[in-house]
């Protein structure tokens, strides 16, 4: 998937992503210590209560020269180009013997290089594993942040300490941004959708993309929301049940690949 989510979680991998998305929502992801262990987006719904919640999402970790498409740099990076708020999660302890401060200056330059744009998306930054940190290097990291603009707020995932005033944080700032531009969301009539789809669909590949051309499936895109959770997971259904899924196989597609239908993309899970 290509951004479908409001908050982005960022940083080098063994940070504490995987374990933070899992304490503060719905997602369960493979929580492991090795390097790109993530290797695709783990959305997560965070909920904060009164039917009020916003998707997050664990972008894979970065290493340095990921800008210039080290390792899997471009795929992941691609993922932070819609979020409206980015989480950037810090080893404050130093744990792998990186220095907080320069993890916080590679990522941002990393982000950049990749895409000018990225570097100007608001941060809310997470230094985690407070436990193993000393208080002086957790002050000294957290002058650093807040001289440069963002907010800062010490957490330790594991046992969710600082989790929930992090997430207020979040939900807050997310009222103050303007919201993803996204097609109106309703129900897609099963007529409607019966009808349309005995026009048929094509699929090309070019550079290792493929592509999937539909008139009916981009009517149901223009109806609705892919950035809500259940209205994703409903795309995916029809996905699925149109034989496209079935088609994209027929023509070799492997996971990690790209989808294109029109302006969305997605990565292929099997």
């Amino acid at each position: 998937m290509k951004l479908l989510a409001d908050v982005g979680l960022i940083g080098f991998p063994n940070v504490g992503k995987s374990t933070l998305i899992s304490v503060v929502s719905n997602a369960k992801p493979e929580i492991a210590d090795y390097h790109f262990t993530t290797l695709t987006p783990v959305l997560g719904v965070v909920s904060l209560g009164e039917g009020e919640h916003f998707v997050m999402a664990d972008i894979p970790g970065l290493i340095e020269g990921a800008g210039s498409g080290a390792g899997l740099g471009h795929e992941f990076l691609r993922h932070v180009e819609r979020c409206r708020l980015l989480v950037h999660v810090l080893d404050a302890a130093g744990s792998e013997g990186r220095d907080p401060v320069e993890d916080f200056e590679t990522i941002n330059a990393e982000l950049a290089q990749f895409n000018p744009e990225l570097s100007s998306l608001p941060q809310i930054v997470a230094a985690n594993k407070i436990d193993l940190a000393s208080q002086e290097g957790l002050e000294r990291l957290e002058r650093y942040i807040k001289a440069k603009g963002c907010d800062f707020y010490p957490v330790c995932a594991p046992i969710g300490e600082g989790t929930k005033q992090l997430i207020r944080a979040v939900a807050a700032k997310l009222k103050t941004l303007p919201p993803v531009k996204v097609y109106e969301s309703a129900a897609v009539p099963p007529e409607l959708f019966e009808k349309r789809r005995n026009t048929g669909f094509s699929i090309t590949v070019h550079d290792g993309t493929f592509f999937v051309e539909a008139e009916w499936l981009l009517g149901v895109m223009r109806r609705v929301d892919l950035n809500d959770y259940e209205s994703l997971q409903y795309f995916q259904r029809l996905l699925v049940s149109s034989g496209i899924i079935g088609a994209l196989e027929a023509k070799g597609i492997k996971q990690g690949d790209t989808v294109s239908i029109y302006d969305f993309e997605f990565e292929y899970v099997p």
